[in-house]
């Protein structure tokens, strides 16, 4: 059963329980996914559509972010939305597994103890492996910490 299809019964569900938030969260969800369904003209993948589901959710966190702190309305909406679609994104990997992917990789790349020069070449390898797995932004920290000096 595809995302779309998974989704699609949520928002059934909410309409049905008469759940206004949750219905128009699922129903701007649902877009986001058919939409880049039709841009590709075929099936997404899991893989795409749960890159999807969390660029969604980076984008109302932006929302929230840049909401100013009196406008209490527009953070509560975009809370609301960043918990819906949270139910349907992917677990991240930990720190523990991403140290694991490095190590594979820098195995994989021949490098015993790496330095900021190699940094470019190891995210290379690195990025592909962890997309849509994990926050690049806790991958490049993990790295770095990882780092000879």
């Amino acid at each position: 059963m595809s995302k779309i299809d998974v989704v699609r019964a949520a928002m059934v569900e909410a309409m049905k329980a008469k759940d206004k938030a949750r219905k128009d969260a699922l129903s701007m969800l649902l877009s986001a996914l058919k939409n880049a369904q039709i841009d590709k003209r075929e099936e997404l993948t899991e893989d795409e559509e749960n890159g999807i589901v969390k660029k969604e959710i980076r984008q109302t966190q932006e929302t929230y972010d840049s909401a100013p702190a009196d406008r209490e309305d527009i953070r509560r909406e975009a809370a609301g939305r960043i918990a819906v679609y949270k139910e349907f994104a992917p677990e991240d990997m930990g720190v523990e597994q991403i140290k694991e992917v490095i190590l594979g990789v820098l195995a994989e790349l021949g490098i015993e103890e790496p330095t900021n020069g190699d940094k470019g070449k190891i995210m290379k390898v690195l990025m592909p492996k962890v997309k849509g797995k994990a926050d690049g932004k806790l991958v490049n920290e993990t790295l770095a910490g990882m780092m000879k000096k």
